[in-house]
């Protein structure tokens, strides 16, 4: 992208992609934790929308996995699991995520992931007892691995196609979210 994602506006008063993130993140959890790395604190001053808790990945450069690593180091020994999201999804259907975060709490310890054509990705729920093994991870890797390995159910969540990984992507999303406003109406009810 030639800059950080997380800064990238939004349509007209929907603020940047990780207002949207926080926000969908409320949806799940009134603990929500934002893990930066690169850009931080200019991505903390310019958020509007303040997270629970700002954790900073020190050795963010080293790959996705060092972000996961911080943000489950992070939560306390009272927690049955985490909900992973990421900051380039604004366009997940919010009915669907809460739905997703009822199943977690329903069965605590089964891990749910969203389907992606069969394989699981995020927006992830990771339970307790992965978690030796995700903070092994190293470089690159994401949950996903993981979630494979241990047959986590799968969950169709609309919206999980519609990432922010180009230009295109951006303007696209940013386009669809000044026709409708849809996604921004539904997380403030």
């Amino acid at each position: 992208m030639g800059r950080s994602k997380a800064l990238l506006p939004l349509a007209f008063q929907q603020g940047i992609l990780l207002d949207r993130a926080i926000d969908l993140g409320r949806s799940l959890s009134r603990d929500v934790r934002v893990v930066c790395g690169a850009g931080y604190p200019l991505i903390r001053f310019r958020c509007s929308a303040q997270p629970s808790a700002w954790i900073k990945a020190p050795d963010w450069q080293e790959g996705l996995a060092a972000s996961l690593v911080a943000g489950i180091a992070s939560v306390g020994p009272k927690a049955k699991g985490v909900f992973i999201l990421l900051a380039d999804q604004p366009m997940l259907d919010i009915a669907s995520l809460r739905a997703f975060g009822e199943a977690a709490r329903f069965l605590p310890g089964q891990p749910l992931a969203a389907d992606y054509n069969g394989r699981p990705g995020v927006p992830a729920y990771l339970p307790r007892w992965l978690w030796p093994e995700l903070l092994t991870l190293t470089g690159d890797r994401g949950a996903g691995g993981v979630l494979a390995e241990v047959a986590a159910t799968r969950v169709d969540i609309p919206g999980v196609h519609d990432d922010v990984d180009t230009p295109e992507d951006w303007y696209r999303i940013k386009y669809r979210l000044s026709q409708t406003g849809q996604p921004t109406r539904q997380s403030r009810r």
